[in-house]
């Protein structure tokens, strides 16, 4: 009976360290695939259409790349995490051009993001975070940064269907 209680008490204890990371380990999931999703999808345009915007005064193709870029280093200096030297987030949209450069931009950041999601203590999802634009806890802000990823996946998808470009993941095989 001792062994049992032992064993018990063992898996109590494995099953609620494997879950005290849940949260992000979920959100780091639908993350992965929708930055995926953008990158293929950025990937997909030819150079002159990342110049090619809807109507004037609206974010063309390559400054809409930029911005999400941009919003993940954001996103995570309010939750502590300054963006690494040389990155200024207040400047990217007006100085990163040219499809190679956005691309690795947005790969760069995409990558910070997803370490950084990681790197938040599970105790802390409750404590609340200024964003700048809204006070919540940290867990939304981590949904924050899963939702403005996918806001802007849609509309660049808007964006590849008038322009022609079918998304790579609804290409028939």
């Amino acid at each position: 009976m001792k062994k049992i209680s032992t064993l018990i008490l063992l898996f109590s204890c494995l099953l609620g360290y494997s879950q005290q990371d849940l949260a992000q380990k979920s959100i780091l999931g639908m993350l992965e695939m929708t930055q995926g999703q953008v990158e293929a999808l950025a990937q997909a345009f030819d150079e002159s259409q990342y110049d090619w915007r809807p109507a004037e005064g609206i974010r063309s193709t390559g400054e809409t790349v930029v911005h999400v870029a941009a919003a993940n280093y954001y996103l995570a200096m309010r939750l502590g995490y300054p963006p690494p030297e040389g990155v200024n987030i207040m400047e990217m949209e007006k100085t990163i051009t040219g499809k190679d450069a956005i691309l690795d931009a947005y790969r760069k950041s995409a990558e910070f993001i997803r370490a950084k999601l990681m790197e938040v203590d599970a105790s802390s999802l409750g404590t609340e975070v200024d964003l700048g634009f809204m006070k919540t806890n940290r867990l939304t802000a981590l949904l924050v940064v899963l939702e403005h990823t996918g806001e802007h996946k849609g509309q660049l998808i808007a964006y590849a269907r008038s322009n022609g470009v079918v998304p790579p993941w609804s290409q028939q095989q």
